[in-house]
């Protein structure tokens, strides 16, 4: 998983918490990372249509949407996070063993699994339900 995917959900969490219009620099604030990772995730989030953006001095970001019907799977899908992979791959194909030249397919196909039921929990997971675990 990449730390795309927790920004952008600690983001629309603190946005929808506020109900305003947030800088880069304010959000990074309450994220805990600099204004340009801020504006490269919300710029994703910005083209899957979860945020709006306004221009100006009091411009930012505002998230306008039902906190109930923002899944995280819909976030997850916004900044492409890969949610399971292998980061390394061990054997090696052109070995003879079959262990060895199988084994790197059968983990990456474990992991696709792995990231499909993933996916598929993220589903059921909304910033309503995020908020209600924060604030009670």
């Amino acid at each position: 998983m990449t730390g795309e995917f927790t920004i952008a959900v600690h983001a629309l969490v603190y946005l929808n918490h506020k109900q305003t219009t947030l800088s880069s620099e304010l959000l990074a604030q309450n994220v805990c990372t600099n204004p340009a990772r801020i504006r490269k995730v919300m710029a994703k989030l910005k083209k899957a249509g979860l945020v709006v953006t306004k221009e100006g001095a009091e411009g930012g970001y505002l998230f306008d949407r039902d906190p109930k019907s923002v899944d995280l799977r819909q976030i997850s899908d916004a900044v492409e996070a890969k949610l399971v992979s292998a980061s390394w791959r061990s054997g090696n194909k052109d070995m003879i063993c079959l262990v060895a030249s199988g084994m790197a397919d059968i983990m990456d196909g474990i992991c696709a699994q792995l990231d499909t039921l993933c996916r598929e929990k993220l589903e059921h997971i909304t910033i309503a339900d995020i908020d209600r675990k924060i604030f009670g």
